[in-house]
Order: structure tokens, then C-alpha cells, then sequence
């Protein structure tokens, strides 16, 4: 039998093994890689007089809860906690006004190396933490800032910035040794754990929350409510209150801004918010 060039071609490419192309955990449903069950093409008809789940509700909300109320329990232990009065008892050299300027300084070093909020809040966090039980002097306090920043964003970064550039912000004010030994002792100080909750860990749940029954845009919410988290950060008052309580106050205000008209609880439960 001869074959034709049509179905030499044909027989080649069933012997050879299909490539398949490399995508991202994002674009699997949009993949012609992807096979789906057959059973997932042609899905169940709702039965009558009965209610059909979703199966994400009973995936997602036992799972929630938990999570929720781990990072509850968590922000309520004492070694995750700064001293309310650190400004008094343990410094010396410093001043309420010199951390405010230290922070809003960062909040533009993560605007400059575009580095997600949580990395912002962790800083700040490891930062009250490690003034409350070390004396440091004003000249110090940049250090620390940049050093706590380091820290931070190797826990939430995917691509943290390198020492270096931490340096190069500070205008080169402290070399790589200085900025590696204060992060040795930041992390003494911390006793090495760095997982801790922040406002911005609890604003991200409440603002799905706050946002569920309201029929508008919630862009502008949620960029509200990130500024008046990130405004709290700068008053050392702030302290002294749980990073979910700070985290609810900021979400109520800004529902209360946003949709004046509408109640800033409404339809929404406490046991809802907590999740517990």
C-alpha cells in the first residue's frame, strides 16, 4: 500500500506525543490542556422542593471559622503584644512624633519597592514589639524601621528586595553588617516567630463581609478602609486596642462614609464578622 503525504502526516502526528504547554495555577480553566469529567460538563438539575448547597459553602465555612478563630486566639497572646506605654517605661531617646516618622517613611519605602500591605503592618508590628523591651537611641530608629521591613517582606514577599536596596533607601546612612545585625537582634527579640496577625490580616475578611448585601462598588470602600488602617499604624494610642478591633472600627467608619444611608451593622452579625 502506498501512503500519501496527507497521511504520512496524519500517522506521524498520531505517533507523536502531544506537547503540552506550561500555565499558571490562573489560567488552568482557560487551558485547552485542561480535561474536564464528563460527569462536571452535564451538571444535576436543582430537585424540586429541594435546596441545593453549594458545595463552597460547606468546604469554606467550617474552614474560615477555624482559621479565624487560631488568629483570634493568637492576637490575644501576651508575647504577640507591644507595651502600651513603651514610649514611657523603656525609651529614653525617642518620642511618639519620631515613630510617626518613621512609619509614614515606610509607608513610602513599600509604595517604592511596590511590597503588599501585610508586609507594611508586619513591620510596624515587629517594630512596637521589639521598642518594648529595647532601649534604642534616635539615630537607630531608621535602622530599625528598614530592618524590620526586611524581615516582613522575606514573610510575605514572593521576590523580597535584597539588603542592598535597603540600604541604597536610607541614602546608604547604614551598611549591609549593620542592617544584618539588627535584624539578628530584631529577631531575638521576636523569639524567631514573625507569624503574627495584623489589622490588615482581619480588614481583608471584614471588608468581604461589609461589602456582601451592599448593591455598589466596593473599590472605593475598601481603599478607605486600608487608609484608615494604615492611619492607625502612626498614633501610638492605637496600641492598645486588638488588630481586630482596630480592623472592625476602620470597617465600620468606612461603611458609615461610603453608604451614609445605610445602617453600618446592617445584616451583619458579630459571630458572622469573627466567624466564631
Amino acid at each position: 500500500m502506498i501512503e500519501t503525504r496527507s497521511s504520512k502526516r496524519k500517522s506521524n502526528h498520531q505517533n507523536q506525543p502531544i506537547k503540552k504547554k506550561r500555565v499558571v495555577l490562573g489560567q488552568l480553566p482557560n487551558s485547552t490542556n485542561l480535561i474536564l469529567p464528563q460527569k462536571n460538563l452535564n451538571p444535576r438539575k436543582p430537585t424540586p422542593g429541594k435546596k441545593n448547597k453549594n458545595p463552597s459553602e460547606d468546604l469554606d465555612g467550617p474552614f474560615v471559622s477555624s482559621v479565624y478563630m487560631h488568629l483570634r486566639s493568637m492576637e490575644m497572646e501576651k508575647k504577640r503584644r507591644p507595651m502600651m506605654d513603651y514610649m514611657v517605661i523603656v525609651q529614653r531617646d525617642i518620642t511618639p512624633h519620631m515613630r510617626g516618622i518613621l512609619i509614614d517613611w515606610l509607608v513610602e519605602v513599600a509604595e517604592e519597592y511596590k511590597l503588599v500591605p501585610d508586609t507594611l503592618h508586619l513591620a510596624v508590628s515587629y517594630i512596637d514589639r521589639f521598642l518594648s523591651f529595647n532601649n534604642i537611641n534616635r539615630t537607630k530608629l531608621q535602622l530599625l524601621g528598614v530592618s524590620s521591613m526586611l524581615i516582613a517582606s522575606k514573610h510575605e514577599e514572593i521576590s523580597p528586595p535584597y539588603v542592598e536596596e535597603f540600604c541604597f533607601i536610607t541614602d546608604n546612612s547604614y551598611n549591609k553588617d549593620e542592617v544584618l545585625e539588627m535584624e539578628t537582634d530584631i529577631l531575638k527579640t521576636l523569639e524567631f516567630d514573625t507569624a503574627n496577625p495584623t489589622v490588615k490580616t482581619f480588614l481583608r475578611r471584614f471588608n468581604e463581609i461589609a461589602c456582601e448585601k451592599i448593591n455598589a462598588s466596593s473599590l472605593q470602600f475598601e481603599f478607605l478602609s486600608n487608609y484608615l488602617a494604615e492611619l492607625s499604624l502612626l498614633d501610638c494610642v492605637c496600641l492598645r486596642f486588638l488588630p481586630s478591633l482596630v480592623a472592625a472600627s476602620a470597617t465600620l467608619l468606612a461603611r458609615f462614609i461610603v453608604w451614609p444611608k445605610a445602617s453600618p451593622w446592617e445584616n451583619i452579625s458579630p459571630a458572622r464578622i469573627f466567624e466564631i
